[in-house]
């Protein structure tokens, strides 16, 4: 459950947490007018740090660009709110949820009378699909429901409305006993999990679908693009078939909140040796010194958080 914490920035100033509220009748409840973002606050040696801040701003405004919603602020500008709301809160380590939405003003579909509100929130949060998962692996399935087709809903934008495609994904895999679902683009080939994207490994080769096919463009899926070339593994951004999933050597996604985790299974089916394979665990390994402070940040990925107290010892 969501574990609240002191301050929410709003619209440039910070409020109390229970005081950040909309009404029923606001346009978002109506019609998921949002656009938002999930960013990581990792505990590194050198203290708090958000991991690719000004690149989840920049997608943010995207987003909101797509769905012609004015957000007054700059990348900068944002970030900086990020790292403030950290700060704010006084927590080393924590998830940040940037949300941008359309407010109460006319209820009709029509929202030009409508006011965009930017909220930017931070809580503490732990493995998105459990912590034995990076190392142990997960049991997907293919879902029943597609991602959206082109020129439907804007894949490349990460909006609230998208997310009711994930919500049936999710749910579906839950009811049937699977960690999560990966849904298939209107054409049938791999496109992605609800909230994360799907890297493949066969032959020594990562596979990738394309944004093409209704793919997110994920800010770690980015990451582990650069990662693995620093690594020399080849990476291919390839239309991929569903069975490749099931006679594939590895398989993993990645995300925000699901970092680099494995997949073990897929419909019942045994991926490789059914746990995490050494190109994974390479490619994991790398992403986990990056973020945690212990290898050399070498593209800036890492913005320091300033005047966050250090933990008391306990009894002190």
């Amino acid at each position: 459950m969501l574990q609240p914490t002191e301050k929410i920035w709003h619209n440039g100033r910070f409020i109390p947490w229970n005081d950040a509220k909309i009404h029923v009748l606001s346009h978002v409840v109506s019609y998921a007018s949002s656009v938002f973002e999930g960013v990581r606050c990792y505990e590194t040696k050198q203290g708090p740090a958000l991991f690719r801040a000004q690149d989840h701003a920049r997608r943010l405004l995207d987003s909101a660009k797509i769905y012609r919603m004015e957000i007054p602020y700059s990348i900068d500008q944002l970030a900086a709110a990020m790292s403030d709301v950290v700060r704010e809160n006084k927590l080393r380590a924590c998830y940040i949820r940037p949300i941008s939405l359309r407010g109460y003003g006319d209820v009709g579909v029509l929202p030009q009378n409508n006011p965009v509100e930017t909220y930017i929130a931070c809580y503490p949060w732990g493995r998105y699909l459990g912590e034995e998962a990076l190392k142990d692996g997960v049991d997907v399935c293919i879902s029943s429901w597609n991602r959206f087709a082109p020129n439907t809903l804007p894949a490349l934008a990460k909006a609230g409305a998208n997310y009711m495609n994930s919500q049936l994904i999710r749910m579906e895999a839950d009811i049937n006993g699977y960690a999560e679902g990966i849904a298939l683009d209107e054409a049938g080939y791999v496109s992605e999990g609800s909230g994360e994207n799907l890297f493949v490994i066969r032959d020594g080769k990562v596979l990738t679908p394309p944004l093409g096919a209704s793919v997110l463009p994920g800010i770690t899926r980015d990451t582990i693009v650069k990662v693995a070339a620093q690594l020399g593994i080849p990476v291919v951004e390839t239309i991929i078939p569903r069975e490749l999933l099931y006679i594939a050597d590895e398989v993993f996604f990645t995300g925000t909140a699901a970092e680099v985790t494995p997949i073990r299974s897929v419909d019942r089916i045994v991926v490789g040796k059914g746990h995490r394979g050494p190109i994974t665990e390479q490619i994991q390994k790398r992403f986990f010194a990056i973020v945690n402070g212990d290898a050399k940040d070498e593209f800036g990925w890492l913005l320091p958080v300033q005047g966050v107290p250090e933990p008391q010892p306990v009894g002190a």
